[in-house]
């Protein structure tokens, strides 16, 4: 079983609206072979607190007016240091940078398949990288 086609296209959305707002290491991971309580995981990270929420308010917006989807639980806005979204069909997790390096989520998943991201997120983040 694979990522279905539904979430693959919030994956792209979410992985857009996070690059947009600057967010660091963006992945996407087909985690349907291992859970079944989701299809895809999307990872990225962010330097502050603040832009923590920036990210996740960029994503909800993204994902409520151009795929009509609205996530069933938030977890983690009050500390702004990671943030989930789970819109059961993928889960959208935003993390501190401190954070991600401790709990390092994509050494978990590593063995998933990865979700390939749009060239314009690929791309932000290399130039990113550079500077």
């Amino acid at each position: 079983m694979t990522a279905s086609e539904r979430a693959v296209q919030l994956i792209q959305i979410a992985a857009e609206a996070a690059a947009d707002k600057l967010a660091d290491d963006i992945l996407a991971y087909d985690v349907s072979e291992q859970l079944v309580i989701t299809d895809a995981f999307l990872l990225c990270s962010a330097t502050n607190d603040r832009q923590v929420r920036a990210i996740v308010d960029e994503i909800e917006e993204r994902l409520r007016t151009e795929a009509d989807a609205k996530p069933v639980r938030r977890e983690g806005e009050r500390e702004g240091r990671w943030v989930l979204l789970d819109y059961i069909d993928i889960v959208v997790h935003v993390q501190h940078e401190e954070d991600r390096t401790f709990y390092a989520l994509e050494r978990l998943w590593k063995d998933c398949p990865a979700i390939s991201l749009p060239e314009s997120v690929t791309h932000a983040s290399i130039q990113r990288a550079r500077t």
